[in-house]
């Protein structure tokens, strides 16, 4: 068994050593089942350091021109040589735990899975990091199609949708971890406030789903303040 853990990262120069110091840590957890594993970074069109640290880390580093994240995300997929790809947002810090969590619902038979997340200071919009780690066998992944190009923000809810179809074919499970939490920031909280992702989401129903395919509205997302 070999597992990818794939790292969409933009501009994250400030988050992204210690990221990858966590994601190294927990990768050790594979070891104890005799798992094999790959770190691969995508640089989405960084203008920092970025890539830099990435192979400093000792991590596979791919370039993808589009800022988009399910660009990002599908390009390191590209990459992959694993049988399963795990993808942690370069923000986030798992654990040990939660990889052996994973790998535990793997040998178990599931098809997918995700994670609930912590924030360093509690907040009650922390839902919103949903989509910070997500792990699924790879024959699944390309079988969908892998992420969506055509949205620019809720792209692992759309995969998560064509996921369960194939969970519901094969008589499979979809998993969400939760005795472990991802670690991840909270800096998009921080600097935007709950009331502009209040504006998001009811802008977003009003327009079912519209403002997920412009890259101008998920400007919380791609306008690069960290």
């Amino acid at each position: 068994m070999k597992i990818s853990v794939v790292v969409p990262a933009f501009n994250e120069e400030r988050l992204l050593p210690g990221s990858l110091s966590s994601i190294r840590a927990a990768m050790e957890g594979f070891a104890r089942f005799g798992w094999k594993s790959e770190l691969i970074v995508c640089d989405n069109n960084s203008t920092d350091r970025t890539a830099e640290i990435a192979k400093g880390a000792g991590a596979q580093v791919v370039f993808e021109p589009v800022n988009q994240i399910s660009r990002a995300r599908n390009a390191g997929a590209a990459r992959a040589g694993g049988d399963w790809i795990f993808f942690v947002d370069a923000d986030s810090s798992p654990s040990v735990e939660l990889f052996v969590d994973a790998a535990d619902a793997i040998r178990a038979g599931c098809l997918a899975g995700g994670s609930t997340v912590a924030f360093d200071h509690p907040h009650p919009g922390a839902a919103l990091a949903a989509g910070s780690f997500i792990f699924c066998e790879a024959a699944a992944f390309r079988e969908t199609g892998g992420f969506s190009e055509e949205l620019y923000a809720s792209e692992e809810i759309d995969l998560f949708r064509r996921l369960k179809r194939l969970a519901r074919r094969d008589k499979r499970a979809i998993v969400i971890l939760h005795r472990h939490p991802l670690r991840t920031s909270d800096r998009k909280l921080r600097l935007y406030g709950w009331r502009e992702f209040f504006r998001f989401v009811v802008k977003t129903v009003v327009s079912r789903g519209g403002t997920l395919r412009n890259r101008k509205d998920c400007f919380v997302w791609y306008d690069g303040r960290r």
